[in-house]
């Protein structure tokens, strides 16, 4: 009897450090498992490199933030990289982190460079976001996001070689926000950043309309034009130049026709 007592002694015991030890292993191997997630959704879903610097997971708080991110040209472009992103940061429903089905409070995109490079009659935003343009079906956990806004969004535009245009031209896009994501369809992170790219590309054609080539715009509204099942975006009052001199008007055409690209909640 006492050989069986001290059996079950010394496995509840072996169970309760096995039990200690992993959940020390989540919370020290959390920021890099989280960075690896991103990278690995971002990758599949842009069919380019995504690199995550560096990440801060608080399991507890529910809160998660993401630092230097890199989304990689495609193939045969120059430039240092089609987007680069300094700050993601995650509130989350603590409660839901571990169910099948997260709810995230609000989610901001922070301090964005996206460099649109043209090359003869291609450019590599529209190649990245083309595949976009085909439903992609959810495998990983179900996203629900209440509020996404991307801020100070810097558009660096390379136009060497084409007719009647500066070789280069800057200009700030306004404010990006999006209400009530993956309500209405399932939604996981691969899902999620290509939606996030297509908004972007939205207010790129949307306000950079007058500085971009005629072909760069209808290429990049072309695809969007097909992906009008992913949501509602609310762009801001207006793209900046990068002396901040004046704002302009949105545009009604292309806006109208991006009311629902992101899947939200429409407004009445």
């Amino acid at each position: 009897m006492r050989k069986l007592i001290k059996a079950i002694l010394f496995i509840v015991i072996v169970l309760i450090v096995l039990v200690i030890a992993g959940v020390v292993g989540v919370f020290l191997f959390a920021d890099r498992v989280v960075a690896s997630a991103v990278e690995s959704a971002g990758t599949k879903a842009l069919n380019v490199s995504v690199d995550v610097g560096s990440a801060d997971a608080s399991i507890l708080g529910g809160a998660v933030g993401l630092q230097n991110i890199t989304v990689a040209n495609p193939p045969g472009y120059d430039g240092p990289a089609l987007l680069k992103l300094q700050r993601v940061d995650v509130a989350a429903d603590t409660g839901s982190l571990l169910s099948n089905e997260v709810r995230i409070k609000t989610m901001t995109l922070a301090d964005m460079e996206v460099f649109v490079e043209q090359k003869g009659l291609k450019n590599n935003l529209y190649e990245v976001i083309q595949p976009l343009r085909q439903p992609r079906e959810p495998t990983g956990k179900k996203l629900i996001i209440d509020t996404l806004e991307i801020t100070n969004i810097k558009v660096h535009a390379s136009l060497a070689g084409v007719p009647g245009r500066p070789q280069a031209a800057d200009f700030t896009l306004s404010k990006i926000t999006t209400t009530e994501l993956g309500r209405d369809k399932k939604m996981d992170t691969a899902v999620l950043i290509g939606k996030i790219l297509l908004a972007v590309a939205a207010g790129v054609a949307e306000q950079g309309g007058d500085i971009l080539p005629k072909e760069t715009v209808n290429e990049i509204t072309g695809i969007l034009d097909k992906a009008m099942d992913i949501g509602r975006i609310i762009l801001g009052p207006g793209r900046t130049d990068p002396d901040q001199k004046g704002t302009q008007d949105v545009g009604k055409s292309i806006t109208e026709g991006l009311q629902d690209l992101l899947g939200g909640k429409k407004k009445e």
